[in-house]
């Protein structure tokens, strides 16, 4: 007896599902086992032979790379999910917060060790200044800031709208931190404390390009703006500040981060 069309199954029906389809019913464990593959297979041999800051610099490309693929795969828009690497129209007080926030976090460490008893040398300063520059402009273009479009251009979003923004956060900073365990090691859970000033940027402005001058200023103010040799109390003074400034911004937006569910141009 021949099977009736109608109760045949579909080729469809019977196909196995392909990565493709795994991708577009996961994309943010999709993208978070690309970034993690794509930046871990570049650094750890350079990490076993070698290579420095070109190695570095290459496997920190991992995070937008994956982001990258996913939208692709996933059927979304390159061009919308990169745009905001190019939105600068926003008010001037938030250009401030990317790029004078972290000074102002460091200039309170400062003062928190002084009044501490540490000797404070002002006489560091103009040196500081100095490698302040160069290391920012290294870290906003290849150092640090090209993760940007991956963390803050892909994940952060589909974290909350799946989380609370605290929430959300937090499980970014632990992905976040987890990707920098080849080259930081323990110290791969500083992320943490430097997470929450992104997400409220990103939150308020939606803008990549000041989600990574952020990051350009973060990272030379944790190298140069201790004006005190490096001791247990710097760590503490460090660590008091970022979580307190933290904590501060959860208050004062009462755990919203800046966060809206209203469609963001």
């Amino acid at each position: 007896m021949t099977t009736p069309v109608s109760d045949r199954p579909s080729a469809t029906a019977t196909r196995p599902a392909s990565i493709g389809d795994w991708v577009r019913r996961h994309p943010l464990v999709a993208f978070v086992v690309l970034a993690y593959a794509i930046s871990w297979t570049i650094w750890l041999p350079g990490l076993l032979g070698g290579g420095g800051l070109p190695v570095l610099a290459a496997g920190a490309f991992g995070p937008a790379v994956a982001a990258a693929l996913v939208t692709r795969w996933t059927g979304g828009s390159l061009r919308d999910w990169i745009r905001p690497l190019w939105h600068w129209r926003v008010p001037v007080r938030f250009w401030l917060y990317a790029l004078g926030m972290p000074a102002l976090l460091f200039v309170a460490v400062n003062a928190e060790l002084a009044l501490l008893g540490e000797p404070v040398d002002l006489g560091r300063l103009r040196g500081a200044l100095v490698a302040y520059v160069g290391t920012f402009a290294v870290v906003a273009l290849v150092g640090g800031g090209q993760e940007e479009p991956g963390w803050r251009g892909f994940a952060l979003d589909r974290f909350q709208a799946r989380h609370s923004p605290v929430v959300a956060t937090l499980l970014l900073g632990v992905v976040w931190g987890g990707w920098h365990l080849p080259i930081y090691g323990a110290a791969a859970v500083g992320p943490l404390l430097f997470v929450f000033y992104y997400t409220w940027l990103w939150n308020r402005t939606h803008s990549l390009l000041l989600c990574v001058l952020l990051h350009g200023s973060f990272t030379p103010a944790l190298e140069h703006l201790v004006l005190v040799d490096d001791s247990r109390a710097v760590d503490v003074a460090i660590l008091v500040t970022l979580l307190a400034g933290a904590a501060l911004l959860v208050l004062l937006t009462r755990g919203r981060l800046g966060y809206t569910t209203t469609a963001r141009s």
